[in-house]
């Protein structure tokens, strides 16, 4: 292993914010990793950089995730367990899985980041999270270099949660998920209108269809970061009750919303920000993508702190509007 220092971070996530890492290191295999933690318990983990804004240099030892390989085992005639390395690219996880006509994960298609970084965060999209697929992960304890196997209940999966971005935060490094697929009855989630419509009349959409709808609807609203520098969803679609959706209601009558359940709704993130006229909106190089509220964007050369600013400040207008507390879904640094 070779570390490097004082490296430009900007490659490596997907904001393109010029942050610079004191030390670096790519880490290509598990063994590499134990001897790197059995001497070094201070790090700052990078899987995809899909999921995070940098707001300010980082004076840890970089770790660069590079872990790949991909298996499978048929668990019987109709499931099978498929197993990723934390390094793999999620979006190439899944055209994998696709291939090989397993299904479950196609309407996860190309969100960014990789494997490992997906259960933290409990990656969904179009009615489907992580967790309705997910089997069980491995991952290192850095304070002993011991492997640990955690199933669906010891994760505590949540809305865009799990106990890795809180209770056992910085204290494990999954290097390992499975996933438990379908291998012949495909349980298809076709429910969005959107999906819907880039099916048109298709009665029995296959696994690749679906997959390649929904590529097109993502390609059509979100910004490709190789492009425009982004992370995504921003922000969490909030969830409130039922009483004061009632109330917001009666002001706003065309204001969309979920059933979450029977005291519980989820209000888009997005109509309250473009409500709020942040949509399309540039303040230097940090701005609000056109097409998608949700999205905030670096244009070019913003910091990470001006971006922060900038969520900051829809944060506190989205509340004095709506009386909604929005919650970033991006880990900021």
């Amino acid at each position: 292993m070779n570390i490097l220092e004082n490296i430009s971070l900007k490659p490596y996530n997907t904001f393109g914010i010029d942050a610079i890492a004191k030390q670096f290191v790519t880490v290509n295999s598990l063994s590499e990793l134990k001897q790197l933690i059995s001497t070094e318990k201070d790090i700052f983990l990078l899987s995809g950089g899909s999921n995070m804004l940098l707001t300010k240099n980082v004076e840890k030892l970089v770790v660069q995730l590079n872990l790949k390989g991909i298996t499978s085992s048929d668990l019987n005639e109709n499931y099978v367990l498929v197993t990723a390395e934390a390094g793999e690219n999620w979006h190439n996880f899944v055209l994998w899985c696709i291939s090989k006509n397993y299904g479950g994960l196609e309407n996860l298609s190309l969100i960014p980041g990789n494997v490992g970084s997906s259960p933290i965060q409990n990656i969904g999209a179009y009615g489907v999270e992580i967790k309705d697929t997910f089997h069980q992960l491995e991952a290192l304890e850095i304070a002993t270099g011991k492997t640990h196997v955690f199933n669906a209940d010891d994760c505590n999966f949540g809305y865009r949660n799990s106990v890795f971005k809180h209770e056992l935060k910085g204290n494990y490094i999954i290097t390992k998920v499975t996933f438990k697929l379908t291998k012949h009855s495909h349980k298809i989630n076709i429910s969005y209108g959107a999906i819907q419509t880039e099916l048109k009349n298709k009665v029995a959409p296959t696994l690749k269809e679906i997959a390649d709808a929904i590529i097109a609807i993502r390609q059509s609203k979100l910004p490709d970061p190789k492009e425009i520098g982004n992370s995504g969803s921003f922000f969490k679609n909030p969830v409130i009750t039922v009483d004061a959706f009632k109330k917001l209601q009666n002001k706003y009558p065309e204001i969309p919303h979920y059933i979450v359940s029977e005291n519980e709704i989820k209000i888009p993130a997005g109509w309250l920000i473009e409500q709020s006229g942040f949509k399309g909106k540039r303040f230097g190089d940090a701005g609000v993508h056109e097409k998608q509220a949700l999205v905030l964007v670096n244009y070019k050369n913003a910091t990470g702190q001006e971006i922060y600013n900038l969520a900051q400040r829809i944060q506190q207008t989205v509340l004095q509007n709506f009386a909604i507390e929005l919650e970033i879904e991006v880990n900021v640094i």
